[in-house]
C-alpha cells in the first residue's frame, strides 16, 4: 500500500478551529470595551457632516413649489432645535457644570450620591438582544444568552472592532 503526494494527512476540525480562535485577558478586554464606549462617545457628539453644504438659492426644493418660493424674502427663525443642537454638552461636561453649580450652592452633586455596594452578585446581560446572558464568548468575554445570539455576536462583533 503505497501513499502518493497529493493525499494530506486527516486531522481534527476542532483543533484546527482552536488554534485560529483569538483569546484574550481582562486587561485586553478592559481596554477594548473602553474604546468602544469611547468610539461611541465620539459618535454621539460630533459635528453634522451636511452643515457646511452651500445649496444654492435658485435651485428648487423637492418639497417646494413655485408658489412658495416667492414669498421667501422674510428672515428664517430659529427653532428651539436649532439651540440646542448648538449648546449641545456631553456627559461629562453635564457632570463637571453639576460639580461646580453643587459647590456654590453647597448642595450634593451628581458624583457625591451613591449607594452602598450590593451585596448580590451583578447581573450579566446579553450584548445582542439585551436579555440574561447566562454565556460568555472565550475569545472577548462578551455575554450572550443563546446559540442564535452567539452566531450574531461572532459575525458582526468579536474581536472585530477596536482591537
Amino acid at each position: 500500500m503505497t501513499i502518493s503526494k497529493g493525499t494530506q494527512q486527516r486531522g481534527s476540525s476542532r483543533l484546527k478551529e482552536h488554534d485560529k480562535r483569538r483569546v484574550i485577558d481582562e486587561t485586553q478586554r478592559k481596554r477594548r470595551q473602553r474604546k468602544v464606549m469611547e468610539m461611541l462617545e465620539s459618535d454621539n457628539y460630533h459635528d453634522d457632516p451636511h452643515a457646511d453644504l452651500v445649496m444654492s438659492k435658485k435651485v428648487p426644493k423637492f418639497e417646494d413649489n413655485l408658489e412658495q418660493r416667492s414669498g421667501r424674502n422674510k428672515k428664517r427663525e430659529r427653532t428651539v432645535d436649532y439651540y440646542q443642537f448648538k449648546y449641545r454638552k456631553n456627559f461629562q461636561q453635564l457632570v463637571d457644570e453639576d460639580q461646580s453649580e453643587s459647590e456654590s450652592k453647597r448642595r450634593p452633586s451628581y458624583m457625591d450620591i451613591q449607594c452602598e455596594e450590593s451585596q448580590l452578585p451583578p447581573r450579566h446581560f446579553c450584548a445582542v438582544c439585551g436579555f440574561l446572558g447566562h454565556y460568555s464568548c472565550l475569545s472577548c468575554g462578551t455575554r450572550y444568552c443563546s446559540i442564535r445570539c452567539m452566531e450574531t455576536h461572532m459575525d458582526t462583533r468579536c474581536l472585530k472592532w477596536a482591537g
